[in-house]
């Protein structure tokens, strides 16, 4: 299948300053985003993500390289009408009702009016705002905007959905809201695109993601195998350990136990450690209360590609 997004060597230059120094932003990019998956474009503030995402929305030129997206050239009109977008601070007219503003935008789009009565509320339900159709956006929460955002990116059922920071400033509970929004998409066959540095998010929903830093793509690839399922140490926690077998079991793990509280956590090196260990709690008549394997994170691939191509 023809991937939704294709680009090859883009590059981005801007001038500053009086003399007009040439700054670069994004350096030869390469990538692909295939049918119906969720995409994570990771990197610190500054690496050039927003850029990548207006370049791809035809909102600014690139330098050199070419791409498509949904079959047309960067910036073609066809491909923009099939594309769901939220910007990274999304600024609405406050005056108006998120049932007017989608109304609005729908018509903006070409809508028609009979289509836009039922799309509307429709939207307003999934994104969790139909009580809230007919309260002035200016009394939303940042949450609430952020949801109004997703339901006007999903007007006119789009095929690609390009979201810019979506749980950027977000609590707790507007990211698990908006979060569940784009696992929701991509049940639906809906190819989602979306820049951001909350790395819990993207381990949770991505299917495949990419690392900027600095300008360069450094790492991309299916989430599981960037991962990888090589353990890097087991958790274990108990309670009931008599004082005697403490240091017994600290000699097969990775550093001293933590003791808090009756209960004590050890960290082991691995499953065969974690046998030997489990047997001498369970014949002592220690309650293991869990187990927990410990894979790398996808902090710590962040940060590791980030030393790496830093200069």
């Amino acid at each position: 299948m023809e991937p939704v997004i294709h680009v090859e060597g883009l590059c981005k230059d801007y001038r500053v300053g009086f003399w007009g120094r040439r700054v670069t932003v994004l350096r030869d990019l390469t990538l692909e985003v295939q049918a119906g998956e969720t995409y994570g474009y990771l990197g610190p503030n500054g690496a050039g993500k927003s850029t990548t995402i207006k370049l791809l929305l035809g909102l600014i030129q690139f330098t050199a390289g070419s791409g498509q997206v949904l079959g047309c050239p960067i910036g073609n009109p066809i491909s923009r009408r099939q594309i769901g977008f939220l910007p990274e601070n999304p600024s609405f007219y406050e005056y108006l009702t998120g049932e007017e503003f989608l109304t609005y935008c729908g018509r903006l789009l070409g809508m028609p009016r009979g289509r836009l009565r039922d799309q509307v509320p429709a939207l307003l339900t999934e994104v969790g705002l139909d009580r809230a159709a007919r309260q002035q956006i200016r009394k939303f929460s940042k949450g609430m905007v952020q949801r109004l955002g997703l339901a006007q990116a999903l007007l006119g059922d789009p095929k690609l959905l390009i979201l810019d920071e979506p749980m950027s400033g977000l609590d707790p509970i507007g990211r698990k809201e908006v979060r569940d929004l784009i696992l929701r998409q991509r049940a639906a066959g809906r190819t989602v695109f979306f820049s951001t540095h909350i790395l819990p998010d993207v381990e949770m929903i991505c299917d495949r993601v990419g690392i900027l830093v600095g300008g360069r793509l450094v790492k991309s690839g299916p989430i599981h195998e960037l991962l990888g399922e090589e353990l890097e140490s087991i958790e274990i926690t108990v309670t009931a350990v008599p004082t005697a077998l403490l240091s017994e079991v600290e000699r097969l793990a990775l550093s001293p136990a933590l003791v808090q509280k009756g209960r004590v956590m050890f960290r082991l090196r691995g499953e065969t450690e974690l046998e030997t260990a489990l047997a001498i709690l369970v014949g002592a008549k220690s309650r293991v209360l869990s187990v927990v394997p410990q894979r790398r994170s996808l902090e710590e691939i962040f940060l590791e590609a980030s030393r790496e191509a830093a200069p």
